[in-house]
């Protein structure tokens, strides 16, 4: 089973963050055959870490509240709430075997449904993936899929990473979906987002 996990940092935790994080790593170490992806959402200036993302391939909805609730930033406090979800990685990969330009900005996009939205989601599910599929847009998806229920069917969402030139293109790319242009998502938010894993964010422990 898939599980898209986002962690939302309380304010003024950036200390205790990053005390915890070598801890979160090794905890973490214990999933790298399962993670699909990973890594912190940051702040528009990019200074300070505003919470933790990760999508995983996971036994159970037992092992998904394990990794959850046993991560040792989300014991310390660090943690405002945490959103657990089911997953369906479309694009089949890892965020790993995406090639993209590091230099530019990545970014996660989380739309959260409106209620009681369950008409012709097959038909939505197929208009994204043309849509984000397409020529002038597919080099740009990291990651995407719809986040669901606990049983593994109900639409509650979608969940993308996207790397683009500019904040500007981000926002248009997520405008486009037909999901948000048919206005079925009673929340939607566009962070800047970093690779995550101890590799990449050694900055991260001497800064935040």
């Amino acid at each position: 089973m898939q599980f898209f996990f986002y962690c939302r940092d309380r304010a003024g935790v950036g200390e205790t963050r990053r005390a915890l994080l070598k801890e979160h790593w090794a905890f973490m170490r214990r999933y790298v055959d399962a993670m699909i992806a990973r890594g912190p959402t940051m702040s528009a200036d990019g200074k300070a870490v505003t919470g933790s993302m990760h999508m995983v391939d996971l036994p159970d909805a037992d092992a998904a509240r394990v990794f959850a609730n046993d991560d040792p930033l989300a014991k310390g406090g660090v943690f405002e709430n945490i959103m657990v979800r089911r997953y369906h990685n479309v694009l089949g990969r890892t965020m790993w075997q995406f090639g993209g330009a590091p230099k530019n900005p990545r970014f996660l996009f989380i739309g959260e449904a409106q209620r009681c939205i369950s008409e012709k989601i097959r038909d939505l599910l197929d208009a994204q993936r043309d849509y984000l599929g397409h020529a002038d847009r597919a080099a740009r998806v990291i990651l995407f899929g719809p986040l669901l229920g606990a049983d593994g069917e109900t639409w509650e969402g979608t969940a993308m990473l996207l790397e683009t030139p500019d904040t500007a293109a981000a926002e248009a790319l997520v405008l486009g979906d037909p999901a948000a242009s048919s206005k079925l998502y009673a929340h939607a938010e566009l962070r800047p987002w970093r690779f995550g894993g101890e590799e990449n964010l050694q900055d991260l422990v001497a800064r935040n």
